[in-house]
């Protein structure tokens, strides 16, 4: 029976499930969903054989033979991230270089002071909506809220486009079936208004740079690559500023140091990167003819989904504390469809953890670190909820008042 990446029971204890999967070979048979059957690759090395081996596999999930059968329930959660779309992530060869390439000469055009200072400028309203309780849920009520907010900045949005942006988001985090097809529906809808605006008033943003980027992307083309940068800013750049703050806050290696007013947020993102990967299981590729991973047969046509949390567990389990400042882990993935937001996505997680720590002293968390939820599904590392408790903070008081 292929192990099931969905439930109460995986999401609790995964790593059980990979080192499971590990003794049995560099790759196996899994459940994303019910019935949505796929290969997982759950070995470091041969993880990197199918990243980087453009000759032998596709991203483009067009050549999904189950779905293409009508295999697949069309209300398979899984569906939200493996359906294909025009955009970078599921193109190969030049046209994934034509649209990769105006992704990130575009994010490379970021500030990093501006950066910094739109972080900031995003967390103190959220940070001032629970501070006054004198209680919060640290996924819901920041690291949910925060990058949907920079990124509609970061897009230009107007104000009334961004919070419908950030509306959207926030539909298809929880939402499968028709909920989801509709939260889908609102952003693209959402972000078409946006880039007819820029086109027409072009400004100091990334969806300006691109839309005059010399790829010369479409209106639609421009629509998908924002719809992948929103998918891929927001979760994935939450669920790290929520396990960094887990991680910070409940761990006594890191608890101390917040005591000492030494805060090591750096070091606790790194730490998550290799332990608790927050894009666990992605990557998805496809066998164009039937081959071999590390000695493994592989069909044409099976989704063939990347563990970078097994990988990097599996190394981190190997060297230890000898790779703790290490960036070879997988976390970012790798190859040709390597994530380009890196950066950005590392000063957005940085900056937010250290102003809320900063803006609200003496967070303290109201469950055992252990004891933490995490959401289920087979995509994410997220936790599902991070209670705190603190002394209220006044909407008046301003950033760096309680250091």
């Amino acid at each position: 029976m292929a192990a099931r990446l969905y439930g109460p029971d995986f999401a609790a204890r995964p790593e059980a499930t990979y080192q499971a999967l590990r003794a049995l070979g560099p790759v196996a048979w899994v459940e994303l969903a019910p019935a949505t059957p796929a290969l997982l690759v759950v070995d470091y090395s041969a993880c990197l054989e199918v990243l980087r081996d453009t000759g032998r596999f596709s991203k483009d999930s067009r050549r999904w033979q189950a779905l293409n059968h009508g295999h697949v329930p069309h209300d398979s959660p899984a569906l939200a991230l493996m359906a294909w779309r025009p955009s970078a992530l599921f193109t190969d060869g030049p046209e994934h270089a034509r649209l990769y390439t105006a992704i990130t000469d575009s994010l490379n055009q970021l500030d990093p002071h501006e950066l910094h200072d739109t972080v900031i400028a995003c967390c103190e309203p959220t940070v001032e909506e629970f501070g006054p309780r004198g209680r919060a849920d640290l996924v819901t009520d920041f690291a949910l809220q925060v990058p949907g907010r920079v990124l509609a900045r970061l897009f230009g949005c107007p104000d009334d486009v961004g919070a419908r942006m950030v509306r959207g988001v926030g539909g298809l985090i929880d939402a499968t079936g028709a909920e989801a097809q509709a939260a889908s529906q609102d952003l693209s809808a959402c972000l078409s208004e946006l880039v007819a605006l820029k086109r027409d008033r072009p400004g100091d943003d990334l969806t300006s740079w691109m839309l005059q980027h010399p790829a010369a992307l479409s209106d639609p083309e421009m629509v998908d690559q924002l719809v992948l940068l929103v998918g891929a800013g927001t979760v994935p750049t939450a669920s790290w500023i929520a396990s960094g703050l887990k991680l910070l806050l409940g761990d006594p290696r890191f608890a101390g140091s917040l005591k000492r007013g030494t805060v090591p947020v750096q070091v606790a993102l790194d730490e998550v990167l290799w332990r608790n990967a927050p894009m666990a299981n992605f990557s998805i590729h496809y066998a164009i003819e039937p081959t071999t991973v590390a000695g493994t047969p592989v069909p044409a046509g099976v989704p063939l989904v990347i563990s970078h949390a097994s990988a990097n567990l599996q190394t981190h389990h190997l060297h230890g504390d000898a790779i703790a400042h290490n960036r070879a882990h997988l976390a970012w993935s790798a190859g040709p469809h390597a994530c380009p937001a890196q950066d950005p996505a590392t000063a957005i997680a940085k900056t937010a953890i250290e102003t809320v720590l900063d803006r609200v002293p003496g967070m303290r968390l109201t469950v055992r670190d252990e004891d933490v939820p995490y959401r289920p599904g087979p995509f994410h590392r997220t936790p599902a909820s991070l209670p705190v408790r603190f002394d209220p903070v006044q909407p008046s008081a301003r950033f760096g008042d309680h250091r």
